[in-house]
């Protein structure tokens, strides 16, 4: 997979990045343009699209709204971002055209063309404009790490691997089965082979 583009070295703002082409994918952190070069694996859209799915199902009946890649987020008119999965629980930060302001719960998954900016560049941003929960998947490893934001940091993150249950601190009540996620089978926990000499392992 390509690497994401980063245009010139020349500082652009929403009033810019409106105009740009719409089949094209844009982010821009801290007024430089990153284009996200190609379309993410399968294992990353299946995975993406069950955590958006199963936490849109969960939201039936909260004032909550869950969103999917592309959605713009706009933080303000030098970082707008397009999260693979989030939530937004502010009816006033949900407009026609994008998100105004910090989701309250974001979902990247992972891929080999934006691990640095997932890791590093959004974990800032997401960090510096107070986003409460922060997801970062791994399809790989088929886990989740999680980042809580708290007096305005965030600490040290979590880990979930995919056979257990990830409660949403962000959305109380809402917990999702990361088995159901990472579609894995409960039962390759119980397996049992033979290991040398018979050791069972």
């Amino acid at each position: 997979m390509a690497l994401a583009r980063e245009k010139s070295p020349e500082l652009f703002s929403w009033h810019e990045y409106k105009d740009w082409p719409e089949d094209e994918r844009w982010q821009i952190i801290d007024g430089h343009a990153y284009c996200m070069a190609a379309a993410p694996n399968i294992k990353h859209q299946k995975v993406a699209g069950n955590f958006y799915a199963t936490i849109r199902e969960k939201l039936k009946g909260k004032p909550c709204s869950a969103f999917i890649a592309p959605t713009d987020v706009v933080f303000d008119d030098y970082n707008i971002v397009q999260p693979d999965v989030l939530v937004v629980c502010s009816k006033s930060k949900i407009t026609d055209a994008n998100i105004q302001g910090a989701p309250d719960l974001v979902i990247e998954v992972i891929s080999p063309s934006n691990s640095f900016m997932d890791k590093k560049q959004k974990l800032e941003l997401y960090e510096r404009f107070s986003v409460p929960e922060y997801l970062l998947v791994d399809p790989s490893g088929d886990l989740v790490e999680r980042f809580r934001l708290a007096d305005g940091r965030y600490g040290r993150s979590e880990i979930f691997p995919w056979h257990e249950e990830l409660p949403l601190l962000s959305l109380p009540g809402v917990v999702i089965n990361l088995w159901d996620v990472f579609e894995r089978d409960l039962a390759e926990l119980n397996i049992v082979r033979e290991g040398p000499k018979g050791y069972r392992v």
